[in-house]
C-alpha cells in the first residue's frame, strides 16, 4: 500500500514538475500538447518547453533520485551503519575530482566532462575496494574510503587554486549539483542503465537482511561475504558513477530517505528497497521543482536545496533517537 500510495505521489509530483517554472503551463493544457498537432503559437510555445526541457529534467529527477536512494540504502545495510551513503566509498569524491581535472585541465567542451567523472568515480572505489582487502571486515573498507576522500578533496583543493575565474565558475557550480543539462540523449543511456542495475541490487534484499544481524551470522546462513561485498560495491559504483558524472554532487538524497522508509516499513529489504527506490524519485523531484520555482526566473543549485532540507531533517532524526 505505501508503494502504491508512493507510486501515486510521484506521478502527481511529475505532472506539477512539469506544468511550473519560469514558463508557467497550464496542467489542464500537458495532454493537449503532447497528443494534438493543431496547436496555436502559445501552445507551440509550451511544448517545446515541455518536451524539450521540462520532461527530460524530470525524467532524470526520478532516475538520478531513485538510483541514489537505492544505492544509500544497500550502503547502509552493508556497513551496518545508517550514516552510510555511496559517498563513503569516493564514488562521489572520484566523480567531483575527474570533473574538476577535464575543466582545470582545458578539457575541449563539455563532452569530456561526463566521462572523466565517471571514470573518476569508478577508479576511486576500485582503488577503495583494494585497499580495503588488505584486511578482514568492513572497517578497513570504510577507513579506506575516508582516505580516499580526504586525497581527492586535496587535490580538487590543489585544482581549484590554479583555476582561472571561468574554470571557477564552472567546477563551483558543478559541484552543487544542477538537473539543467537533461536530454533525451542522455536519458537513452542513464534510464535503462540505472533501472537494470536497480533491479539487481534489489535481487539482493536476502543477503542485505542478513547482513543487517552481522557478518558471523550471514556467513552463517550461507552467504559468501568477499562475493557479497564486491557485487554490492560493484552495483553501487556503476549505479551512482554515471548519476554523478550526470547530475554533479547531490548530498543528503541518499542518506536521508531511507531513513524515513525505514521509520514506516521497518528494515526488511523485500520491501524496503523498491519504496525507498520511489522515496528517493520523489524527493529528488521536489527539490529539483523547488530549485525552480523559489527565485524564478533564475533557479538554485539542486545540491544547495537538497543540504537546505536534509542537513537539519537528518540532525533532527539523530536528536530524536538520542531522546
Amino acid at each position: 500500500m505505501l508503494l502504491l500510495a508512493l507510486l501515486a505521489c510521484l506521478l502527481l509530483l511529475a505532472l506539477i514538475a512539469a506544468a511550473h517554472g519560469a514558463v508557467a503551463i497550464p496542467l489542464h493544457a500537458l495532454p493537449r500538447l503532447l497528443l494534438a498537432h493543431d496547436l496555436t503559437e502559445q501552445e507551440q510555445l509550451w511544448r517545446n518547453v515541455l518536451v524539450q526541457i521540462r520532461l527530460p529534467r524530470v525524467a532524470l529527477a526520478i532516475v538520478a533520485g531513485g538510483g541514489l536512494t537505492v544505492t544509500g540504502t544497500a550502503m547502509q545495510a552493508l556497513f551496518r551503519n545508517p550514516l552510510a551513503e555511496p559517498g563513503l566509498i569516493g564514488i562521489a569524491s572520484g566523480g567531483a575530482l575527474g570533473a574538476v581535472a577535464a575543466i582545470v585541465l582545458g578539457a575541449p567542451g563539455l563532452f569530456w566532462l561526463t566521462p572523466a567523472a565517471f571514470i573518476g568515480s569508478l577508479a576511486a572505489t576500485a582503488l577503495c575496494y583494494q585497499l580495503g582487502q588488505r584486511r578482514p571486515g568492513m572497517s578497513s573498507l570504510l577507513l579506506a574510503g575516508v582516505a580516499i576522500n580526504v586525497i581527492c578533496g586535496s587535490i580538487i583543493g590543489l585544482f581549484t587554486y590554479v583555476a582561472d575565474d571561468a574554470q571557477l565558475r564552472s567546477l563551483t557550480f558543478w559541484n552543487m549539483g544542477s538537473l539543467a543539462g537533461a536530454t533525451w540523449t542522455q536519458l537513452a543511456f542513464l534510464g535503462p542503465w540505472t533501472l537494470a542495475l536497480s533491479l539487481l541490487l534489489l535481487r539482493e534484499w536476502r543477503a542485505l537482511n542478513a547482513l543487517l544481524l552481522g557478518e558471523r551470522e550471514a556467513q552463517h546462513l550461507g552467504f559468501a561475504l568477499n562475493p557479497l561485498r564486491r557485487r554490492l560495491i560493484v552495483l553501487v559504483a556503476l549505479i551512482v558513477g554515471p548519476l554523478v558524472a550526470a547530475t554533479g554532487v547531490i548530498g543528503f538524497v541518499g542518506l536521508v530517505v531511507p531513513h524515513l522508509v525505514r521509520l514506516s516499513l521497518g528494515a526488511d529489504h523485500r520491501w524496503l528497497l523498491p519504496n525507498t527506490l520511489v522515496a528517493g524519485a520523489i524527493a529528488l523531484s521536489l527539490a529539483d521543482w523547488l530549485a525552480r520555482v523559489v527565485v524564478i526566473p533564475a533557479e538554485l543549485p539542486i545540491g544547495i536545496v537538497t543540504s537546505l532540507i536534509g542537513g537539519p531533517f537528518f540532525l533532527w532524526i539523530l536528536t530524536r533517537r538520542v531522546a
